[in-house]
């Protein structure tokens, strides 16, 4: 479990250099409520190629261990 913070840091990673979404699987239908904005751009089933300034990566572990980090794309 204290592993996977780390590999979501290196997709994280990955993303920004690649400038990738990786995708929310197994979506199958909408919430259909009026409250949403479906024409935002949710990243559904499929990845979708983006300019990505910026991750916030969340990890939450047994015992109250929680943990946030901010990434950035290095520019000179």
């Amino acid at each position: 479990l204290g592993a996977a913070g780390a590999i979501e840091a290196i997709i994280s990673t990955l993303s920004i250099i690649n400038g990738i979404v990786p995708p929310t699987i197994n979506f199958k239908e909408g919430d259909e409520d009026p409250e949403i904005d479906y024409r935002l751009n949710f990243t559904f089933n499929k990845a979708q190629r983006r300019v990505i300034n910026t991750v916030l990566s969340n990890n939450f572990g047994f015992g109250g261990h929680n943990a946030s980090i901010i990434l950035k794309k290095y520019t000179k």
